[in-house]
Order: structure tokens, then sequence, then C-alpha cells
């Protein structure tokens, strides 16, 4: 977790801090801006980053197994089962697209349902509304996600574009770290 009282008492470590929060953050926002502007190209890479990430787990968990119990069948399963998904979804990323359009489908709905109970819960404080319409936003995207599950192009599209917009705004909050880092020099 970021201590800005620590970082504000060490100029050398706020300099570097800054310099390396605004790289990144430009490398976000030119990312997220691809991902909005062509939503396919952000869809492919990120179900071929997910792939690469399943293949390379699978083969964890088999050294792991192979390490410290060769008769574990569930952690071979385990292997075998994020190994076969990773190497899918890398010779054909578009279901591996379609399938991350449905977790986010389900987490929407989750979030959504989440956030209703705590805006209710939250209703006699002020800005509980902000919950409230937190909810109401995520009920709609995941309305929007499950009625492009049965259309490949609109989910591929979408994923592309929610991770887009998800880089987009993470690079201008990482800018906007730079700079409250160089006004505290």
């Amino acid at each position: 977790m970021l201590d800005f009282k620590q970082l504000t008492q060490d100029p050398e470590l706020l300099e570097k801090f800054s310099k390396y929060t605004k790289i990144y953050g430009v490398i976000f926002i030119i990312l997220g801006l691809v991902g909005i502007f062509f939503p396919g190209l952000m869809s492919i890479t990120t179900a071929f980053f997910f792939g690469w990430l399943l293949l390379f787990s699978g083969f964890l968990v088999a050294m792991q197994t192979w390490q410290f119990n060769k008769k574990d069948w569930i952690g071979w399963l385990k292997a075998t089962l994020f190994t076969v998904t990773g190497a899918l979804i890398l010779f054909n990323p578009l279901p591996g697209v379609i399938a991350l359009g449905i977790i986010f489908t389900a987490y929407f709905f989750v979030d959504s349902f989440t956030n209703f109970a705590l805006a209710f819960k939250l209703r006699p404080a002020a800005n509980w509304w902000i919950a409230l319409l937190n909810s109401v936003l995520s009920l709609a995207l995941g309305i929007i996600f499950f009625m492009a599950i049965g259309n490949p192009l609109k989910t591929l599209w979408l994923v592309g574009l929610l991770v887009g917009i998800s880089l987009f705004f993470d690079g201008v909050m990482l800018l906007s770290l730079s700079g409250a880092a160089k006004k505290e020099k």
C-alpha cells in the first residue's frame, strides 16, 4: 500500500514515484485508447493474456504437484484443466472472449446486487445514492453483457471496450497521482 506520508519525506523516492507513475500512466492511457478505438483487438489481446496466464499457471501447478505429491490426482486435474484451457484460448481466442463476456455478466449482476444492498443499508446517510447509482450502472452493464452473450461480435466489442475504458481511467488516475506527487516537492 502506498504511504504518501513516507513518500513525501524522501525527495529521491518522491522523484522516482512521480517519474515512473507518469510513464505508466501514459502507457495505460495509450493502451486504453487502443481498447476504446479498437475493441476487437483489445478483446483478442485480453484473451491471449488470459490464455498465457492459464497455460503458465498449469505448468506451475504441475511442477508443484510433481515436487510435493505425485499421486495427488486433484493437483494433476487442476494442472491439466489450466493448461488445456489456456492452450484452447491461445489457439482459438474468440471462445475465450465469449467466456470473459459471461464472466463479466455474472460479475456485474453480483456487483449490482451487493451495491443495492449497500445503498439501502446506507440510505439515511448522506451520499447513499452514489451506491444506488453504482448498482444501477452495474445492473445495466450486466444486462448489456447478458444480451450480447448470443452474439460473439457484440461480446468481442464489449470486452475490448470495457478493458480499454478501465485501462484509460487507470492511466488518468496514475497521471493525477504523479501530479500530486510533484506538488508535494
